[in-house]
C-alpha cells in the first residue's frame, strides 16, 4: 500500500457518520476490491503467458517444442535464433509465473511486455486481426502490471522493497525492457 493510500485509510472522513463506516465504497471495500482485482488479472495473464512459454521450450500442450521455435526464430531473422528461442521460452515461462504469483511484480512485467514486443514485431505484417492483436494485449495488461504493482495478494507484498509499489520501479523496468526489446527486434531485422 502506498504512503497516500495509507494516509486516505487512515484519515475519517468528516462527512461521513455511522451509516457510512461500512459503506461498499470505504478505503478499505475498495483497496480489496483493487487487489482481487489485480490478483484475477495477474493469475490470468501470468499463467497464459507461462503456459506459451513451456510450448516453446517443452512442446507441452502441442507447442512448438525449442528446436521448432528455433526454427521459427531463424524465419523472423532474428541471429543465434536458439538462443533466442531459449530466452523467450524462459522468459515467458518464469516472468508468466512471477505475474501469476506477484514476485518483483515490475520486473516480471517489463520483461513479459519486452517479449511481447518482439512478438508484435514478428507478426506486424500479419496486421491487427489474427496477427499481432493478442501479444500486444498481452504486452498492455504486463506493462500495466508493472506500473500499478501486484497488490496485497501477492508474494511482493511480503517483500519490503516492493511492499508499496512506487511507479519509478515499474518506470524504470519498462524503460529496460524496452531498450532490450529494441536491440532484439532491431538485430532481427539487420
Amino acid at each position: 500500500m502506498s504512503s497516500s493510500h495509507r494516509e486516505n485509510a487512515a484519515a475519517p472522513d468528516p462527512d461521513a457518520g455511522p451509516a457510512h463506516a461500512h459503506s461498499p465504497r470505504s478505503t478499505g471495500a475498495v483497496l480489496t476490491a483493487h487487489d482481487v482485482g489485480l490478483l484475477v488479472v495477474r493469475l490470468g495473464v501470468g499463467l497464459i503467458v507461462a503456459a506459451r512459454g513451456a510450448q516453446h521450450l517443452f512442446g507441452w500442450w502441442d507447442g512448438l517444442g525449442i528446436d521448432k521455435t528455433a526454427v521459427a526464430f531463424a524465419q523472423f531473422g532474428y541471429p543465434a535464433p536458439r538462443a533466442m528461442a531459449v530466452i523467450c521460452g524462459l522468459t515467458e515461462t518464469f516472468g508468466g509465473l512471477a505475474l501469476a504469483v506477484g514476485l518483483i511484480t515490475p520486473l516480471a512485467g517489463a520483461a513479459v511486455a519486452g517479449t511481447m514486443a518482439n512478438a508484435v514485431a514478428a507478426s506486424w505484417e500479419l496486421g491487427f486481426f489474427g496477427g499481432f492483436e493478442f501479444p500486444l494485449l498481452i504486452g498492455v495488461v504486463a506493462a500495466g502490471l508493472a506500473l500499478s504493482g501486484a497488490g496485497r495478494i501477492s508474494l511482493d507484498a511480503l517483500l519490503p522493497g516492493l511492499r508499496s509499489q512506487r511507479l519509478i520501479y515499474g518506470v524504470a523496468a519498462l524503460l529496460l525492457g524496452a531498450i532490450l526489446a529494441a536491440i532484439t527486434i532491431v538485430l532481427s531485422k539487420t
